[in-house]
């Protein structure tokens, strides 16, 4: 294969094809000498220059073709013929074996020195090339070089490494280097596959003949199933070490944290057993810290909602709930929230259980109910700080919703979140767990109630649609207007693993109290409450928000009726 040349300078040939001025070239060679960084990548981070752009106009000159791999299946073995320390360090993938060639993608084909070792891997083979762009060549590779071979590997090793030992205790063979290297290595590579897949959660769940490894993305579990059932005692047993937890009880619950340096990310683990028939279940929350916060903008709230909220966390004081099912990302909003309200003239304290990020300048205290020091204990002496902002981690019992209101009531403003199905039942459950309503009602200022749900993939998304069922839906929820939209569906690709959804957005509903649905709780009529928080013009119930996204086809009709089945939509 001749390898392809550019008959003149990139920044040169571009000028000359007026694509940019010679003054942006003059702009991005200046920013390339102090980052180092190619000049492509430059032009494409100034703005000069779209990366899809840059690729076709590369391709052209070259003449090599340009390939769009989003919508490519590429086979994984096809791709393991590069192994993927190279392909990541030379930015190559093999698309396709032809036999005695190979289609490789290079996002910079005019790298000689990266083509000649690549000619060396892969001879006797012949390299077709083709330009990709970078973006989705990076998201190839997460997705064709996952770690489930190396897990099944590392696996095998670790039961083979334990076979002698009969009824397999390992608290004493454990210390042992070797097994321990190799139980290491295994877990090392289970955290590192859920980063790679932007995995939140990790579940491990022995089973009579099998060991079982979730991970959930973007919300649904996928599974990963190994023979070896046997290891999974050594697995639980290193990851209580690494919690600091009681190796020896086997019995009863417990919970612990860790944190993990991996590929770059700082991740915070939360991790909680729980004895099950065939051993111990372990589950594994995973909180990237390098990520960083979310401002209230950026967690997909809509601009309006964003400065009503603003507006409810700006008063100095009163209760703002946030609610929603597990795993809602009501923290993520609490803590948007509190990054914004985080200055130096206010004294911040928030009560948690555990917490999950640190903040400079804020108080934040982490609860032990082993040594009595619970929510509510907590809750007491920090009334007693002087704070301006208390945020209590959860409404547990009546004792914490108590101090809470009142903490609200005399001059503080107290964020805390509760798991209820929707902003107008969070107000109707302080009052279940023994609240006062007069309290609930002088108090309570505004519930923020939420879900996540699943967008669709942005490269193969396409029109959906409704059949008869979904459409009937639909026009239950949001009248005859859903017989006019054009929704949207995922088809499937490499960059979203086929499934049709990459990543999440929330869905919010925003009750403000006004004077008449103060009044109904002060004087405990639940229906009236109600009846006035639904007619209140100001707001917009989770169902029709989640239409919405779909009318924008940012979701799909599935996504929109899987928030219905868990919500009230007579509203």
């Amino acid at each position: 294969m001749a390898a392809p040349k550019l008959k003149m300078r990139l920044g040169d040939l571009l000028v000359h094809e007026h694509i940019i001025t010679n003054e942006q070239l003059m702009q991005a060679l200046n920013s390339q000498k102090t980052t180092g960084r190619k000049l492509g990548d430059t032009l494409i981070e100034l703005g000069h220059i779209g990366e899809r752009q840059l690729q076709e106009f590369l391709a052209q000159q070259l003449n090599v073709p340009f390939l769009d791999i989003s919508q490519r299946r590429i086979p994984n073995e096809v791709a393991l013929l590069l192994p993927e320390v190279h392909a990541r360090r030379l930015r190559a993938l093999i698309i396709e074996d032809q036999g005695e060639s190979v289609l490789l993608g290079m996002s910079d084909p005019a790298d000689l020195s990266g083509l000649d070792q690549l000619e060396q891997m892969l001879s006797p083979k012949r390299l077709n090339l083709a330009v990709v762009m970078e973006s989705q060549l990076y998201e190839a590779f997460d997705g064709l070089y996952r770690r489930t071979a190396d897990i099944e590997s590392f696996a095998s090793q670790l039961e083979e490494e334990y076979e002698q030992t009969t009824d397999f205790d390992l608290s004493s063979t454990f210390l042992d280097d070797s097994g321990d290297a190799t139980v290491g290595k295994l877990l090392q590579s289970v955290f590192e596959d859920a980063v790679q897949m932007r995995a939140s959660d990790i579940h491990i769940e022995p089973d009579e003949n099998l060991l079982r490894i979730r991970q959930r993305i973007d919300g649904v579990l996928q599974e990963n199933i190994l023979k070896e059932n046997k290891i999974a005692s050594a697995m639980v047993l290193r990851l209580k070490l690494m919690a600091g937890l009681d190796i020896s009880e086997k019995r009863l619950p417990q919970d612990g944290r860790f944190n993990l340096q991996i590929k770059g990310h700082n991740i915070d683990v939360r991790m909680s057993t729980m004895p099950v028939q065939h051993g111990e279940s372990v589950v594994m929350r995973l909180l990237d810290q390098s990520a960083g916060l979310l401002s209230l903008d950026q967690t997909g709230m809509p601009a309006d909602l964003v400065a009503r909220v603003r507006h409810q966390i700006t008063r100095p004081h009163g209760m703002v709930l946030v609610t929603g099912p597990t795993g809602s990302g009501k923290t993520t909003t609490l803590y948007g929230a509190l990054s914004e309200l985080n200055q130096s003239t206010k004294k911040i304290i928030t009560v948690e259980d555990p917490v999950e990020y640190r903040l400079p300048r804020i108080n934040q205290v982490q609860v032990a109910p082993k040594i009595d020091l619970n929510f509510s204990t907590v809750l007491r002496t920090a009334l007693r700080q002087d704070p301006d902002i208390i945020m209590v981690g959860e409404m547990r019992d009546h004792e914490t919703v108590e101090i809470g209101l009142r903490g609200a009531l005399t001059g503080h403003l107290v964020l805390s979140t509760l798991h209820t199905n929707d902003a107008i039942t969070s107000a109707l459950r302080l009052i279940d767990m023994g609240a006062a309503g007069f309290l609930v009602g002088s108090s309570l200022r505004a519930v923020i109630a939420q879900r996540l749900v699943r967008k669709i993939c942005e490269h193969c998304g396409e029109d959906h649609t409704p059949d008869a069922q979904e459409m009937m839906w639909l026009t239950h929820l949001a009248g005859e207007q859903a017989k006019t939209v054009t929704y949207k569906k995922g088809r499937g690709c490499q960059s979203c693993q086929y499934s049709g959804y990459r990543g999440r957005i929330g869905v919010f509903e925003l009750l403000e109290m006004n004077e008449p649905m103060m009044a109904a709780l002060k004087r405990d009529d639940a229906e009236a409450f109600t009846k006035l928080a639904k007619e209140n013009p100001s707001f917009t119930p989770l169902a029709q928000a989640a239409f919405d996204y779909a009318k924008l086809g940012i979701i799909s009709v599935e996504e929109v009726l899987r928030l219905v089945d868990t919500i009230d939509v007579q509203g």
